[in-house]
């Protein structure tokens, strides 16, 4: 798994992470709220969730490929505390699943897809620029 830290808490990388997802005009499918999750049976759980997302018109190539990728699509990131940094974002490499499926033929899409990853995962973990006032 790939890790970035935040400079802020997991609630407001969660919010930075959609808005930057959502910039690229790409379509968040689902939030899960792990914390709130546990709280509802009665259980504590340090601030976790989950922001799945993507663009059918990268993942439906690749399961048209092979449809079994269709278990690792759409893309997701796991945003969490883990008492050091205000927050982590993990998500795994596409370029990964080029040696568990038949992608070969798919590198370009896998490395722009990782490429994507990491800018998003860069632009919710840094800090806000501060802007100057002008003179």
């Amino acid at each position: 798994m790939k890790v970035t830290k935040s400079v802020v808490g997991q609630r407001s990388t969660t919010a930075r992470l959609v808005a930057a997802i959502e910039r690229r005009h790409l379509t968040v499918f689902a939030r899960f709220d792990h914390t709130e999750l546990a709280q509802q049976v009665g259980l504590e759980l340090t601030p976790i969730e989950v922001i799945v997302f993507g663009n059918p018109r990268a993942g439906t190539p690749l399961m048209v490929r092979d449809p079994r990728v269709g278990i690792e699509l759409p893309l997701r990131f796991l945003v969490w505390e883990d008492g050091e940094s205000p927050a982590l974002i993990g998500y795994h490499d596409p370029r990964d699943l080029a040696d568990r499926y038949e992608l070969d033929d798919q590198l370009v899409v896998l490395d722009t897809m990782a490429e994507l990853l990491a800018a998003i995962a860069a632009e919710a973990a840094a800090p806000e620029e501060v802007v100057e006032p002008e003179a």
